[in-house]
């Protein structure tokens, strides 16, 4: 079935080369990343024999990033953000070229690990801010969808690819094979990329300290940019499924494949509901339904107080992942056309190292609960949380729309619609 005449298509978007560039470069990206985990985790647990190192090592692939969204991710603001971009491919190149070299000690595999981490924000808030001048209109969402549905893509797919590689190759030539994957990334994204100046210039250059609590000023001295920012950082709250799969299975009854496909539950929602949302949501429309998705995110997750069995499951969470990432799709996309430009990286790396962070405390204060009442009821408790929280921000969401309805929109996607 094709989509309405007077809707953006893929094909459209894809046809356009900067946007090729720069979702090539991030599935470059992705599939170094997801290479590397898995074979950091091999090589380390087979030099050490041991887990706890082993699991250190795989958290220092995500845990400095969040000092890197806070402190780093401004630096797209102050350079030019192809120049960002490059310069941190390089950079992570360098480190896990490092990482590959015989007889290091383990602190010093930690310190290279962390700063490819570290180093993982200013790329992304680099790619979010130049997304809105590479795609106009309702080229901007449908690109945004498209991303979104890579990143989940990759996740299905990523650790499997790995495992299987791994079964071919030694961990220290996937991890050289990895930090090709970044100079390959930083190759097409100077290729690929037309040469802008930095946003910030002159007397909208601030200082590097000032630079940094900017993002949070602009954000949260605004009540309709505030909803938007924690909209966004509830959708990493409420997957609490993910990190308790293992017991959550067990305690509802299912073998072990079910863990599995509980896990491709949410990318498997997001890929759908991206796709119907993007493809056939009008443009116009689609700021009003953060709250209304994000609500019918937490209602799926509110069902499992009912202690239903796995297969109940995980059809609740496909339900749940899919309004989930439209929610935040949203949330995202009008967060980064309402910020200006010279402060959009700083906001955006606010945004989702605040994501990130959701994500990362989200299980674990699921799993502390878990060990006292059911998982089931565990995710059902969140599902309510999720609930309580999105009626209060859809109020404010509903009444900022209702005073400046075109500052969520861009104007170009509205009259691409009535033409």
């Amino acid at each position: 079935m094709a989509a309405p005449p007077d809707r953006v298509t893929f094909r459209e978007v894809f046809g356009i080369a900067e946007f090729r560039a720069l979702w090539f470069a991030e599935l470059l990206s992705m599939a170094g990343d997801q290479l590397a985990r898995v074979a950091l985790s091999v090589l380390v647990f087979t030099g050490t024999g041991s887990a706890t190192l082993t699991g250190l090592t795989y958290a220092l692939t995500f845990a400095p990033s969040l000092v890197g969204g806070i402190f780093l991710t401004g630096l797209a603001d102050r350079f030019p953000r192809r120049s960002v971009m490059v310069a941190v491919d390089v950079a992570r190149a360098v480190l896990i070229g490092l990482v590959v070299l015989p007889g290091l000690p383990f602190w010093l595999v930690c310190v290279f690990v962390g700063g490819v981490s570290l180093l993982n924000p200013p790329f992304k808030a680099s790619q979010l801010a130049l997304l809105p001048q590479v795609l106009e209109g309702d080229r901007f969402v449908v690109g945004m969808g498209i991303r979104s549905m890579t990143v989940q893509s990759a996740q299905l797919l990523g650790f499997a690819g790995g495992g299987a590689l791994l079964l071919a190759v030694e961990p220290r030539i996937a991890l050289a094979i990895d930090a090709a994957t970044f100079l390959l990334s930083a190759l097409v994204v100077r290729l690929g990329l037309h040469a802008r100046p930095a946003a910030a210039t002159g007397e909208k250059r601030k200082k590097f300290l000032a630079m940094i609590s900017t993002g949070g000023a602009v954000a949260f001295r605004d009540s309709a940019l505030c909803s938007l920012v924690l909209f966004t950082w509830l959708m990493g709250l409420l997957p609490v499924y993910e990190g308790i799969a293992a017991p959550y299975v067990a305690s509802a009854g299912g073998g072990s494949a079910a863990i599995g496909l509980l896990l491709a539950a949410d990318p498997v929602g997001s890929v759908i509901g991206t796709f119907i949302y993007t493809r056939w949501v009008p443009a116009k429309v689609r700021p009003r339904l953060i709250g209304l998705m994000s609500l019918l995110c937490a209602i799926p997750l509110l069902l499992c107080l009912l202690q239903p069995g796995p297969w109940v499951s995980i059809g609740l969470f496909v339900v749940s992942g899919g309004f989930g990432t439209i929610a935040l799709l949203q949330a995202t996309a009008s967060l980064t056309l309402a910020v200006p430009d010279e402060t959009r990286a700083q906001t955006m790396g606010l945004s989702n190292t605040g994501l990130t962070t959701m994500l990362g405390i989200s299980p674990l204060i699921g799993g502390l609960l878990a060990d006292h009442v059911s998982p089931q009821s565990t995710v059902g408790i969140f599902g309510l949380v999720g609930i309580v929280i999105t009626l209060p921000l859809a109020l404010v969401w509903q009444r900022s729309l209702g005073g400046n309805p075109g500052r969520w929109v861009d104007e170009e996607a509205t009259r691409a619609e009535h033409a």
